[in-house]
């Protein structure tokens, strides 16, 4: 079992045995006042797509342990390669990866309208939260079924309200100009958003269906179409905040606006026109607090330049992040037989360096990543070398948490923190160590966890310990610190 292994282990298993070890610290390690820099902040995050079990679970049927025990490998393999968000998604095609009242269970957990016999987005959100990764709920809006063909769960929109159906070549879409329709989908997310503690909500680039089948039959022009998706987009926005304005809502479109934006960029699909997306005015109105516009293409593909079109994003709106989507699935795939994971790290890269408020990336999609494709996990290495904080979001609130009180001590083979909280602001804790003058973050813990026993072999030669709290917003507090 590798270091970072092992404290995965260690910190799934604090919360159990905090009382058994008691507060007795040996005192190798003493309070200071050190001024202890801000934890290194980038959004680094993977799609689980649940749609024809792409990514999780592995196919639809699975007992209950099964579906559990999966979807733990995949977050312990996130947390082990130092991202920190789960990109999941839990409404595959009007159905619901969890417990509702307005949708029936999705097909792709155990067959349509099926109960898996406990709540997979409850399950998640808590076995994120205690590996320090976010969990955003990632919503497809209009798309009914992935296939005319597929069966569905008793109460599904298509069998309650076949008025607002419209076929799109082999799926069904809800009309995303019908007024019902997209109450409909509000009603659902904003369901999840006020059940659920989920930290995001996220859209994909399914609004009007993809050529050639775009032209659905709804009497509507592209403009009209673009005036009711912008309505849609800002009214969902406003919900989420009206309702909690801590949860981050991001949508990620087809990567190119237009074409000819920029100069010399060249694509077979308009989103502008065909999908009536208008992702560039979104990011200028601030609707979304991050867009992560899906750059799937090389980087020296001069005709869909992935830097080209990144800083050509990241210019609209230099006070909302701009984190690409990266197609970690090209790798060796059969689009792009000669992708190496090299042009993932690349792209790791010039995203770092085109950003203009905060970095951030997003893979497509886990099975990549889990699988290690190429290598990809050697490349994420070398770029994720201690963990990151998620960005934080001034414009939606600040809420600064106090400092906390920090006692440590050495314990056999482990070093052991306990600390207590100045207030109840706290909506995870960030571990921070100092090697010499530099500090390195290592690892995110969550609210309720305020004791943690970190192997010696991980803290390595540390000068100092120090934890901080972090607010729902992404406030830091101030940091309480001991030193040897």
């Amino acid at each position: 079992m590798t270091t970072l292994r092992r404290l995965l282990h260690t910190i799934t298993r604090t919360l159990s045995t905090a009382a058994a070890l008691g507060t007795a610290l040996a005192q190798a390690w003493q309070p200071s006042d050190e001024n202890v820099p801000e934890p290194s902040r980038e959004f680094r995050a993977a799609w689980v797509a649940t749609v024809y079990n792409l990514d999780w679970p592995s196919k639809a049927g699975m007992s209950a342990a099964s579906q559990q025990a999966e979807l733990i490998g995949i977050l312990n393999t996130a947390a082990r390669l130092r991202l920190n968000a789960i990109i999941l998604q839990v409404r595959p095609n009007s159905d619901a990866i969890y417990k509702s009242s307005l949708e029936p269970w999705s097909q792709w957990l155990s067959g349509p309208g099926a109960n898996p016999g406990y709540d997979p987005l409850a399950f998640a959100v808590a076995e994120a939260h205690k590996r320090g990764l976010e969990l955003h709920a990632w919503f497809n809006p209009f798309r009914a079924k992935a296939n005319i063909s597929h069966s569905v769960g008793r109460g599904h929109i298509s069998l309650q309200r076949p008025d607002l159906m419209k076929k799109a070549g082999s799926t069904l879409v809800i009309n995303p100009s019908s007024s019902a329709g997209q109450d409909h989908v509000l009603k659902v997310i904003m369901d999840v958003v006020k059940r659920y503690d989920i930290d995001g909500v996220h859209l994909d680039d399914y609004f009007y269906p993809y050529p050639p089948h775009n032209n659905i039959a709804d009497g509507k022009t592209p403009s009209q179409r673009r005036a009711a998706i912008d309505s849609f987009v800002s009214q969902l926005y406003s919900d989420i905040k009206d309702e909690k304005p801590w949860v981050r809502v991001g949508i990620s479109p087809f990567g190119i606006w237009q074409p000819g934006y920029p100069g010399g960029i060249t694509a077979g699909v308009n989103a502008y026109e065909h999908l009536a997306c208008d992702a560039r005015k979104w990011l200028a109105k601030g609707w979304v607090d991050y867009l992560a516009p899906q750059l799937y293409w090389r980087c020296d593909q001069a005709e869909h330049s992935f830097p080209a079109l990144m800083q050509w994003w990241s210019s609209i709106n230099p006070s909302r992040p701009v984190w690409p989507g990266i197609a970690s699935a090209r790798i060796k795939s059969p689009e792009d037989k000669t992708r190496t994971a090299s042009e993932i790290g690349k792209q790791i890269d010039y995203a770092r360096s085109l950003a203009r408020s905060s970095a951030g990336e997003l893979f497509w999609s886990w099975n990549s990543i889990g699988s290690d494709r190429g290598g990809i996990t050697k490349v994420l290495a070398q770029r994720y070398t201690s963990a990151a904080v998620p960005p934080s979001m001034p414009w939606s609130g600040r809420d600064i948490p106090g400092k906390p009180s920090l006692a440590a001590g050495d314990q056999g083979n482990y070093v052991a923190m306990k600390w207590s909280a100045a207030d109840r602001k706290a909506r995870k804790w960030v571990v921070q160590a100092r090697y010499g003058s530099r500090w390195a973050t290592l690892c995110i813990l969550p609210a309720g966890q305020t004791y943690v026993t970190l192997p010696k072999s991980f803290v390595g030669k540390a000068d100092s310990l120090a934890v901080r709290a972090v607010s729902a917003y992404g406030d830091t507090g101030r940091a309480a610190s001991v030193t040897r």
